[in-house]
């Protein structure tokens, strides 16, 4: 079972050469140094108009500027760590091991029981004499002493190696919180780019995109633990070759089940250890996760992030979060107060929390000067629907204009079908997309394999459709994360387009109040074990307690959102997001340019 060192260099544990270290060090102080800072960048887009000045949000910038100095030390402190815990994990296991076949060799030696054994068989005797157990006798309940043996081993454990280094101190995250249009994902996402080629180890999720990974990773634990496959390849092989008897290595494998049901009992730790590791390279260092619009919606939200969050803070991870509201206020409908807490208690623990106060929604204000409607077509009438054919045909003409139907892969093993699509430009109707049991598992695999979006037919928001308004916010929140241009044919302005019909408004407190979705009631483990994922973006089962301020807010961000993918700003990040437009497809980059221009000029 031994590695070796040899082994743990193979697989990046080990730090480099000194020699090659210093090259780095060269390297990333050269990198470091040549670009503008964060700050810098930030009044250098106010100088230029792209973004109004906005003293919290300099603030902000100012804040994230000082934790990006902190990250260079902190990164080389954290490979140092990572080279201790490899030797510390490997050295455990050997112990634990060795522990293992001493017990079972007692075992062997006292005819599979040992001292214990004996005792065991002695009470039951006494037992049975008060006609307790019945003639045949009875076991002590086998979960009992192998808790005990469990817990004996550990501590054991704990005197041989020494327990798990001690992370190097991290410096404070940033949970940056405020209205709709503050300018809160725009900064978080400036500090995220500037942590390339400074970080090896970074993720950026929004809330949808994480539940869902983390849900994946429950599924993927959750079946290798009912199918034994890790038990299989790990285990049963090393036993079997074991100098015991059977009962004996019965006896083995037992007790490896039972450490494999208790790490079960803390799926939540396991998942938050590989919730990072997707993007780790040959080294391990600092790890950032940078979270957009972090929520408590349902009680797997809080269950789930508290378990995870709390793990990943307490193991080194540095947090850039945001979100609407403040931590202590993120649980409007009081559920699980005792673990609510306790991600409370973390987030303000290991993050400078933050207010952007500003009540501007400056999306708006950056396309008050612009043609806001440069990609979005409405109302529903002859003229706006021929302008969107129109540009469909323009698009797909300079991409080749061969329309195909195809099917893109969706997570659990799901699959999305595609009726028009082109060279990464796709094209649906509203109620294909938002119509029917789909969700952000889906959305997220359109927004990864498609750089342009065209939407038609895209109706008023009211209380007779809201499970589609839903669906449609989830959308919007997916391809502005991912950088999509997107197309629209609609019934109304985007400002009216959540305002509800004559057949009832699109928000209803007394209605919503008591509100809940289930799906299908399904237990939490047979979601594990389907890997269903429900038409909210949440996995099937789970009580959605969206509180109706949650749920107004979600409607003015996707207003805000889609009034911004029409700016010439947000245009012109998709074109520099995508080389795709510019080398392989210049005709499209030039049909983005006129719309830039466009704006520009209105």
């Amino acid at each position: 079972m031994r590695r070796g060192i040899s082994s743990l260099k193979s697989l990046g544990f080990v730090k480099k050469s000194t020699i090659s270290n210093k090259i780095f060090s060269i390297a990333l102080r050269f990198h470091s140094n040549s670009p503008p800072s964060l700050l810098e960048n930030y009044k250098n887009l106010v100088e230029q108009g792209k973004v109004q000045h906005d003293p919290y949000q300099e603030r902000v910038a100012f804040e994230l500027e000082k934790l990006l100095s902190r990250l260079q030390q902190y990164e080389k402190d954290m490979e140092d760590y990572y080279v201790k815990l490899a030797e510390w994990e490997e050295k455990r296991e050997e112990e634990r091991l060795k522990l293992l076949v001493k017990e079972a060799k007692e075992k062997q030696e006292t005819g599979g029981g040992g001292i214990w054994t004996s005792v065991n068989k002695q009470r039951n005797r006494i037992l049975e004499k008060f006609a307790l157990f019945g003639k045949k006798g009875a076991e002590i309940e086998p979960g009992v002493g192998r808790w005990g043996s469990y817990l004996n081993r550990e501590r054991k454990l704990d005197s041989l190696v020494g327990r798990r280094p001690i992370v190097p101190p991290a410096p404070k995250g940033l949970y940056i919180y405020g209205n709709v249009g503050s300018g809160k994902t725009m900064l978080m996402d400036m500090f995220y780019s500037a942590t390339e080629g400074m970080v090896k180890h970074r993720r950026r999720f929004h809330f949808h995109e994480a539940m869902l990974n983390i849900n994946a990773h429950m599924h993927k634990i959750w079946m290798n633990q009912v199918e034994g496959k890790s038990l299989q390849s790990n285990i049963t092989s090393w036993i079997t070759n074991l100098p015991f008897d059977m009962k004996v290595k019965e006896w083995l494998d037992a007790e490896e089940r039972y450490k494999q049901d208790v790490q079960m009992k803390n799926i939540l730790l396991a998942v938050a250890d590989e919730f990072l590791m997707d993007q780790q390279a040959d080294e391990r260092g600092a790890s950032i996760l940078c979270f957009d619009e972090i929520q408590t919606v349902d009680v797997f939200a809080i269950v789930a992030l508290s378990g995870i969050l709390s793990r990943l803070l307490t193991t080194g991870t540095v947090l850039v979060a945001t979100s609407n509201r403040a931590p202590r206020e993120l649980n409007q409908d009081g559920m699980q107060r005792d673990i609510f807490q306790k991600l409370v208690s973390k987030l303000e623990e290991h993050c400078e929390i933050i207010l952007i106060g500003s009540e501007i929604d400056y999306r708006r204000f950056i396309a008050q000067r612009s043609n806001d409607q440069a990609n979005y077509f409405w109302p529903l009438e002859s003229s706006a629907l021929k302008e969107f054919e129109k540009k469909w045909c323009q698009v797909t003409n300079q991409l080749g204009g061969q329309i195909t139907s195809e099917t893109i892969p969706v997570m659990f093993g799901r699959l999305l079908d595609v009726p028009e699509s082109c060279n990464g430009v796709a094209k649906f109707t509203f109620e294909y997309l938002c119509g029917r049991t789909v969700g952000a598992a889906d959305y997220i695999a359109l927004a990864k394999n498609y750089h342009t979006v065209f939407i038609s037919d895209i109706p008023l928001m009211s209380m007779e459709n809201r499970d589609k308004a839903r669906r449609f916010i989830t959308l919007i929140d997916e391809l502005y994360n991912h950088h999509c241009c997107l197309f629209c044919s609609a019934a109304s302005s985007i400002d009216d387009l959540f305002q509800g019909t004559e057949e009832g408004t699109l928000f209803d407190l007394e209605s919503f109040q008591f509100e809940t979705e289930t799906e299908g009631g399904k237990l939490r483990t047979n979601v594990l074990a389907e890997g269903n994922v429900g038409s909210g973006g949440v996995p099937s089962g789970i009580v959605s307690m969206l509180s109706g301020q949650e749920e107004m807010f979600a409607f003015r961000r996707a207003a805000s959102r889609l009034i911004e993918m029409q700016t010439p700003l947000y245009l012109e990040g998709v074109r520099s997001l995508h080389p795709y437009f510019q080398k392989q497809h210049q005709g499209f980059g030039n049909i983005l340019s006129s719309n830039l221009q466009a704006g520009a000029s209105s």
